[in-house]
């Protein structure tokens, strides 16, 4: 027997999401199997995704959307529900990101959450718990969108070299992730170096952080501790963010050593070999 759940479209967009799928599927005389055989899914999935206990994906708005000639609407409104599933803590960095017309940042540890794979994402997101694995996984994808439209920021990217030798999931999943560093997103708005062992010492010693720059809005400056993030646009700490940035990059290798110390590493760490056509990181 199908779920008839009473939703409240204002709990939450994902309430709302379900509570439209339900009454355009119904306007169109449609059961939840019904609707299911047209777009390739079971009528239970229909029916979780309309009692918001599943969280809808991008793939499954757009053939919503189809099947029930809704203009779209779907796929707009699945921004966000997928944002929601972002921590409480994390959405306003993510909805200031989405805006942000330059993107900075250093990570000490991980592959940033905009360039990461499918794969590495779920093996980062999953490290503590599965519970929700799935929607925790499309909402970190979806952030990447950002860097997929027609007019994408700048975003530059400096990597610890700690992070292309530590392993992450399996070595597939870290030869694919590696081959995902070499072939980004952006064209060529998107761009990564590497800042090798050699360097020693640097001001990145203290963690991790990232820093947005806007047309019209202040910039700001974002970090996290192991419990939630951090953002300002205190101007003496985007100073010291833009002054250690700064002295990062110029420590990194450069864009074009940076692409050939990712291809060594996933030839001999992970087993690769690249393609012939050299996989530019550019």
């Amino acid at each position: 027997m199908p779920n008839i759940r009473e939703l409240d479209p204002s709990a939450s967009p994902l309430d709302y999401f379900g509570s439209e799928l339900r009454r355009l599927r119904e306007a169109a005389g449609l059961k939840q199997g019904e609707l299911g055989d047209i777009i390739f899914c079971t009528g239970s999935l229909i029916g979780q995704v309309e009692t918001a206990h599943k969280v809808p994906t991008r793939d499954f708005a757009e053939r919503v959307d189809a099947a029930l000639l809704t203009g779209g609407a779907f796929s707009r409104l699945v921004g966000l529900v997928l944002r929601s599933q972002l921590p409480m803590w994390f959405q306003a960095y993510a909805e200031m990101e989405a805006r942000a017309a330059y993107i900075y940042s250093f990570q000490a540890q991980l592959v940033d959450g905009l360039l990461q794979t499918q794969g590495y994402a779920r093996a980062v997101l999953g490290s503590r718990s599965e519970e929700d694995l799935d929607a925790r996984v499309a909402a970190r994808l979806e952030r990447q969108r950002v860097l997929a439209r027609d007019e994408p920021p700048v975003a530059w990217v400096v990597l610890d070299e700690a992070v292309l030798h530590r392993r992450v999931g399996s070595a597939e999943v870290m030869r694919d992730q590696l081959g995902r560093l070499l072939h980004l997103p952006g064209d060529g708005w998107t761009q990564v170096q590497v800042l090798p062992f050699e360097a020693g010492q640097h001001l990145g010693s203290m963690g991790s952080f990232n820093l947005l720059r806007f047309e019209d809005d202040p910039d700001i400056v974002y970090t996290e501790d192991f419990v939630q993030g951090h953002m300002t646009a205190n101007p003496a700490s985007l100073k010291e963010g833009f002054l250690r940035y700064d002295h990062l990059k110029a420590a990194a290798l450069s864009v074009e050593a940076s692409a050939e110390l990712i291809a060594r590493v996933m030839e001999e760490r992970y087993g690769h070999q690249p393609g012939s056509d050299g996989g530019a990181v550019a």
